[in-house]
């Protein structure tokens, strides 16, 4: 299928070439890219070889919010206006769809303190030392999953650890108790030098590694498997210190958000919470 942009005609294999192209430039993260072109392929077969112009792109924002949930169409918005910025037809940028601010973590997807203890003791109990070490490390943190892979002995002995990523460098600071665990760890599996958290072959760990391992606990753990991925216990390290210090600002440093509106996704709170308040502070005259 071929489609026009301005006066030349383009393949869908080229367009998306050329898009690969502009985001490996850009030093847009793998698993980033690989969304964009998802979304991106998405929008071609909708347009199904016509002309790009505003008309369609319209049209094909109708027929997302008809088929998905608002935040999956601001996301893939978000991408096609990526793509347009790719191709120089900026005038072109479509809109996201305005929506309510969220209010409250969805309960079912909440992992409480209790539940990360219970799968912390799980990994224990079957000696899987890596993925419990791993877990305490990003719940004592906050840090993102790829940021384990500047997680090397050297950067543990000084108990911090200096992480420069896209022209970007911020330090993570280790608590005296994960330092002394984490080193401890080392001193056990005799790692010497380099990364602390590494696949057979050498490589760092990532998200597939960590999720995979997890996922493993949730039957002995008795926690719901819809709870259970890796970017919960970022979560739940950003709703405790938000609990103990109401202080967003910190926090954003911390969790290395460059937007507080980002940062105050990670402190909502359940529904049931917001519930108990209301009851608490009811007006209603008792019948």
């Amino acid at each position: 299928m071929n489609y026009t942009i301005g006066m030349e005609t383009f393949s869908e294999e080229k367009l998306l070439e050329r898009f690969k192209a502009y985001l490996l430039d850009k030093e847009t993260a793998l698993a980033t890219l690989k969304k964009y072109l998802a979304d991106v392929k998405k929008f071609l077969v909708f347009c199904l070889g016509r002309e790009i112009t505003k008309e369609v792109l319209v049209n094909y924002k109708e027929w997302l919010v008809q088929k998905y949930a608002i935040n999956s169409v601001n996301s893939m918005i978000a991408s096609l206006n990526q793509f347009l910025n790719c191709l120089c037809l900026t005038n072109l940028r479509i809109k996201s769809v305005k929506c309510q601010k969220q209010m409250f973590l969805k309960n079912e997807k909440s992992l409480n303190r209790k539940e990360y203890h219970k799968l912390l003791n799980t990994a224990k109990i079957q000696k899987k030392a890596r993925i419990q070490m791993i877990m305490e490390t990003i719940a004592e943190t906050g840090i993102r999953i790829s940021e384990l892979s500047f997680f090397t002995v050297n950067q543990v002995k000084k108990g911090k650890i200096e992480v420069r990523n896209k022209g970007k460098y911020r330090v993570i600071l280790l608590t005296k108790k994960l330092k002394m665990k984490l080193l401890y760890y080392i001193q056990k599996y005799k790692i010497e030098s380099g990364i602390i958290f590494c696949t057979k072959t050498g490589k760092a760990i990532d998200r597939s590694n960590v999720w995979r391992e997890m996922k493993k606990l949730e039957e002995k753990a008795n926690v719901l498997r819809e709870k259970i991925f890796p970017h919960n216990l970022r979560h739940l390290f950003a709703r405790i210190f938000y609990q103990e210090t109401k202080n967003l600002v910190i926090l954003a440093e911390i969790l290395g958000h460059s937007n507080l509106e980002t940062t105050r996704i990670y402190t909502m709170e359940t529904i049931e919470k917001y519930q108990r308040l209301l009851e608490k502070i009811g007006v209603i005259l008792e019948q």
